[in-house]
């Protein structure tokens, strides 16, 4: 059985189960949470609305700061954690890949938006790789830029650094996290405690960006 009613202004999507042994709350968007009970009294719901209020306003808030940058494809760009116009200089290299585009599907307008981020990723990581790499006396044996669904860089047991090409959508200094991230793996191939206190030694914030890079959701084409 199900019931919607308001509740501080949200939209309750109640689900009884006279089955469930336990009442469970989450949210659903920033206006509706799913609540889930056995059969129960109004009384009890409430109450248990009521405990739960300021751990719904914090699953709100946290969804409001965590929301995907999104864009408008062939009108606007993402280039370190800020929304460009396609017109802006800071893009002008990908407002010229899509002038030349002659069919305007979204396979290509997407392709072009990916050479585009591909491009940009060697330009600009590759110095602060090896700006990195001479500070902590590391060397490598090749850098590659590929667009990557769930992880922001890699290093091979080989030297090979691989660099997620969606990095240029967030802020610098998270960039230079996943660049000393990786260099680290050359002396430590884990995520031991003297893998972290290294990465620490050259980016004493590093957990305040590890977190965020956690929190981050970019929205890809």
């Amino acid at each position: 059985m199900n019931k919607l009613f308001v509740y501080d202004n949200f939209i309750v999507n109640h689900r009884i189960n006279k089955n469930m042994k336990h009442s469970y709350i989450s949210l659903i968007n920033e206006s509706e949470i799913l609540l889930k009970t056995p059969h129960v009294s109004q009384k009890f719901i409430h109450s248990l609305l009521e405990s739960k209020k300021e751990w719904i306003h914090k699953q709100i808030l946290k969804a409001q700061n965590n929301k995907a940058l999104q864009v408008n494809l062939e009108d606007e760009a993402i280039l370190f954690g800020e929304i460009y116009s396609i017109d802006s200089l800071e893009v002008i290299d990908l407002r010229k890949k899509l002038e030349k585009i002659k069919i305007t599907s979204r396979e290509k307008i997407i392709k072009g938006y990916n050479i585009f981020y591909k491009e940009y990723s060697n330009e600009y990581i590759t110095p602060r790789v090896e700006y990195f790499s001479n500070l902590m006396g590391y060397r490598y044996k090749e850098i590659k830029y590929r667009k990557m669904k769930s992880r922001w860089g890699s290093c091979s047991w080989a030297g090979v650094l691989t660099f997620n090409t969606e990095l240029m959508k967030v802020k610098k200094e998270l960039i230079d996290y996943v660049v000393v991230h990786e260099l680290a793996h050359l002396k430590h191939m884990n995520h031991s405690k003297d893998f972290h206190s290294l990465v620490d030694l050259y980016l004493p914030q590093s957990k305040t960006y590890r977190k965020a890079l956690k929190n981050i959701r970019i929205a890809t084409f």
